[in-house]
């Protein structure tokens, strides 16, 4: 089964953009999935254990990490990456 999920991170903190590029760059360290990053959001996009297996690991590190933090996640069935 497919999977993509919209994510985007708030820290709970003045400095912001380190934590976020932080769980992006650790994000983009995942083997077979689709990533695409804009400036409101994270799409993520592949096999619906890869893709949770990474969301799983990036958040639970980040929290380790950078202590308090915001998770808005949209979940849809399917695979909707652009098409390249």
């Amino acid at each position: 089964m497919k999977l993509t999920v919209e994510i985007s991170k708030y820290p709970l903190a003045d400095d912001y953009i380190g934590p976020i590029k932080g769980f992006i760059d650790e994000l983009n360290k995942t083997d077979d999935v689709k990533i695409i990053t804009n400036t409101l959001s994270t799409q993520i996009f592949g096999d619906y254990d890869k893709v949770m297996d990474a969301l799983q690991r990036c958040i639970k590190w980040s929290f380790e990490r950078y202590g308090k933090v915001v998770f808005v996640c949209k979940f849809l069935h399917g695979d909707l990456s652009p098409e390249d």
